[in-house]
């Protein structure tokens, strides 16, 4: 299993937050492109959770954690509406366990992608630069749904 690292997370941070307008716009139709399916599934939570503010997060993450990806070159298969039909049940009974015990460990075997949940669990509750905060219910939502495109691609990575 290729594990994303922390040095992979800070280059794609680092190539991320210093494009331009069209360079993310480039940046985010590439991976649209990529994984298309992924992406439909990510944008649905903020319909979902009816949270306008997750939106913008969700697309920001979204490239950020697929640049992780291709910094480690770490290829995928196609992520398709099966892998995730597959995946749910089994996600949503891991994230009850683990917010029932706060035990990371409990996010760390499902996803095996330590470095990039630890990165998602500090973004999610540190102020921003300007001493923004995200409100509680917009963290989990995020980080709940990072969470599981983490793991989609995780599982999805060729051998």
């Amino acid at each position: 299993m290729k594990h994303i690292s922390l040095n992979s997370v800070e280059k794609a941070i680092d190539k991320v937050d210093n494009l331009n307008e069209d360079g993310l716009e480039k940046i985010a139709e590439t991976y649209a492109l990529a994984q298309p399916v992924l992406l439909g599934y990510v944008m649905s939570a903020a319909q979902e959770y009816k949270n306008e503010d997750l939106e913008g997060l969700l697309i920001y993450y979204y490239c950020l954690i697929s640049e992780s990806f291709a910094v480690e070159q770490a290829l995928m298969d196609q992520i398709t509406e099966e892998t995730i039909e597959e995946f749910e049940e089994p996600f949503f009974e891991m994230l009850d366990q683990y917010f029932e015990t706060d035990n990371e460990e409990v996010l760390n075997d499902f996803i095996d992608q330590p470095e990039l949940i630890r990165f998602m669990m500090v973004e999610v509750s540190t102020k921003d630069e300007d001493g923004s905060a995200l409100n509680d219910e917009t963290a989990t939502q995020l980080f709940i749904v990072t969470s599981a495109m983490i793991a989609l691609m995780t599982k999805v990575l060729k051998k």
